[in-house]
């Protein structure tokens, strides 16, 4: 039987770290995860344990994901969110301060975002072009023209706004990049913005909530995180 584990992954490693630790500590090598984090997000990752399980994956990668992002406006970034090049917006490169969005605006703007809508991936992203990845172009100092994807935003709830950071709750389908959505939004806005934080928080029916701390799964208590997947 196909054996899972939920992890809640803290924000400053890679999933792919989670998935190391793993491997120490139960001695299988077949481990893997459904949905890469980026380092600096936090949130639900779904690991299989041992072949079987492995290859069982692909049926969580095309379920809806939930996540609660916080939105810096007033700059951009090279890559869309905290870890790049930050730079303070200004409008056609002139020194005039970009307008501060009120609520209703904001959530006006949001609420564009909703629905079925091509969303160009961003350069600093593990999808190929060409054969190649394209964080693996960017870093080279490549930026190529890139295809637009359709993807699904089921709904987006504003939750909290203090200029200039502003939190929303995102629920989408699979292949939706939220920096991407975030860097859409701060333009719709014209003040720009990147992403600051995000949580996954959902992955089809599984939540968060059920998932373990990576500290609290040890080589004397694995067994007993696993959750059995019907």
């Amino acid at each position: 039987m196909p054996n899972f584990i939920l992890v809640n992954k803290p924000a400053g490693i890679t999933s792919h770290d989670v998935v190391d630790y793993l491997r120490r500590i139960t001695h299988e090598r077949r481990i893997g995860h459904a949905g890469t984090l980026d380092p600096f997000a936090e949130g639900l990752l779904i690991l299989g344990i041992g072949r079987e399980s492995t290859r069982e994956l692909g049926r969580f990668l095309k379920m809806g994901k939930e996540y609660i992002a916080t939105l810096h406006l007033g700059a951009v970034s090279d890559t869309y969110d905290k870890t790049g090049k930050i730079t303070d917006f200004a409008i056609s490169g002139t020194q005039q301060v970009c307008l501060v969005p009120d609520i209703p605006e904001l959530k006006n703007i949001l609420q564009k975002f909703v629905g079925e809508i091509e969303q160009l991936p961003p350069m600093y992203s593990a999808k190929k072009v060409g054969g190649k990845k394209l964080y693996e172009l960017a870093r080279a100092g490549k930026d190529i023209e890139r295809k637009p994807a359709k993807i699904k935003i089921y709904s987006i709830k504003f939750l909290e706004y203090n200029w200039p950071l502003c939190k929303i709750c995102v629920q989408c389908g699979s292949g939706t990049y939220i920096r991407s959505l975030a860097h859409d939004i701060g333009r719709a806005l014209g003040c720009g913005a990147y992403l600051e934080e995000l949580e996954r928080t959902r992955i089809g029916k599984y939540n968060v909530q059920d998932a373990h701390g990576l500290e609290g799964i040890t080589k004397e208590n694995w067994i007993d995180k696993i959750a059995n997947f019907s």
